[in-house]
């Protein structure tokens, strides 16, 4: 039996009804999880306005920011990503995240989880 080939697949970065709640000011819809995306897994997540989150994050991730802004890292090393701009977060780096406004933004990380 020939395996099935690989194929491209379209996402929304709409935060639906199934979004789950991270704390009470943060909200995630996943995408693509480690089933679909082998090493990789994507969703989005929208921040309320002064939501905040500790880092670090067993993984690397590629935070793309498509409206607001948010402040990521720890002290002098931390930064302001705003919409069109992205943060590369590496496994275990220190600080926090803090939205400065409402933000939408979608994640990719390495390895799935």
């Amino acid at each position: 039996m020939a395996a099935t080939p690989p194929r491209v697949r379209g996402f929304s970065s709409e935060i639906g009804d199934g979004a789950v709640r991270f704390g009470d000011r943060i909200l995630i819809a996943p995408a693509l999880g480690e089933e679909a995306g082998g090493a990789m897994s994507a969703y989005t997540s929208f921040f309320y306005a002064g939501a905040r989150a500790d880092l670090p994050a067993p993984y690397a991730e590629v935070w793309v920011v498509l409206s607001g802004a948010l402040r990521v890292g720890a002290g002098d090393d931390a930064v302001t990503v705003r919409a069109g701009g992205f943060a590369h977060v590496p496994e275990q780096a220190p600080g926090a995240v803090e939205a400065l406004e409402d933000t939408t933004m979608v994640c990719v990380s390495v390895p799935a989880h």
